[in-house]
C-alpha cells in the first residue's frame, strides 16, 4: 500500500504537472524529485518529519544498542 501511495504522488505532484522532452529529463527530473521527497519533504504519516528522519533515527538507535 504504501508503494501504491508514492507511486500515486509521483504522479501527481510531479509528472502530470511537468513537460519531459526525452527519457533522460525524466529521470534527472526524478532523481531531484526524489532527493527531496527523501530530504525535504514532511510526512504526515510520519509525525511531520522527512523519510531521512526517521531512518537515521532508527539506524542510530540499532547501532547503539
Amino acid at each position: 500500500m504504501f508503494v501504491e501511495r508514492l507511486w500515486r504522488t509521483v504522479k501527481y505532484e510531479h509528472l502530470y504537472v511537468q513537460a519531459f522532452n526525452n527519457l533522460k529529463e525524466v529521470r534527472s527530473s526524478l532523481t531531484c524529485w526524489f532527493d527531496w521527497y527523501n530530504h525535504e519533504r514532511f510526512h504526515q504519516g510520519l509525525n511531520n518529519q522527512t523519510p531521512d528522519e526517521v531512518y537515521y533515527q532508527k539506524l542510530s538507535r540499532q547501532q547503539a544498542a
